[in-house]
């Protein structure tokens, strides 16, 4: 098949080894982030933080985190050009949504006289409440939502990226304490270039199930 969004996604894969030298240019960054901030999510609630690690101290951070496990991936920290946490909000309450809708009134999306009866999605949140009072259940979804709209973002500025769910969400949220207080990060994203002699999996041909195995058109 032809088309532009089929040869993204075609040519994208998970990096394994990075190019410290070369850095993501401001403007692809600003592309990324927008791209992000305009993700979808269930009811529009938005509930979560992207926190960009971009600065040698954060990197440092972000390094020692994985002090206790998941060591394979701590070697691309330091080597990639930025690494973003995708972070879930804990509890989404009705002011974390009445923020959304005091946007959208702004946005012009919805009026005011509207506003009230737009809560009545707030019911969804409410079905996925735990028996200690959080969302996350529901909420951690919704930042795979964004992370898959980066990685196609990603593609079309031919930007490497490896996704990494191995990542200590315990140690990460006390080593970044201030930027997580309230949510929790169970997957995090390093970005860059890929390192051109070493990293075995640039060459390698895209493998996929077959369609006849994965659609079923009815």
């Amino acid at each position: 098949m032809k088309h532009e969004i089929i040869n993204d996604l075609e040519s994208r894969y998970t990096a394994k080894k990075y190019d410290p030298s070369k850095k993501i240019s401001q403007d692809d960054l600003a592309v990324l982030l927008e791209a992000l901030r305009l993700s979808a999510s269930s009811i529009n609630s938005q509930p979560w933080k992207f926190v960009v690690i971009e600065s040698e101290e954060a990197k440092q951070r972000m390094h020692d985190s994985f002090a206790n496990m998941h060591q394979f991936n701590q070697h691309h920290i330091k080597a990639c050009s930025h690494v973003i946490l995708f972070a879930n909000k804990l509890t989404y309450s009705r002011n974390d949504y009445e923020l959304v809708l005091n946007k959208a009134v702004q946005d012009n999306r919805i009026t005011e006289e509207q506003k009230e009866a737009a809560f009545g999605s707030f019911k969804f949140v409410e079905l996925n409440c735990d028996e200690n009072g959080q969302h996350k259940a529901w909420t951690k979804p919704q930042v795979y939502l964004a992370l898959g709209n980066a990685l196609h973002t990603l593609a079309r500025l031919n930007i490497d990226s490896t996704t990494m769910e191995g990542v200590d969400s315990e140690l990460l949220n006390e080593i970044f304490s201030d930027e997580l207080a309230g949510y929790e990060c169970h997957v995090a994203l390093a970005i860059g270039y890929h390192h051109a002699s070493e990293d075995y999996n640039a060459s390698l041909p895209k493998s996929r199930k077959a369609f006849k195995d994965v659609i079923t058109v009815l």
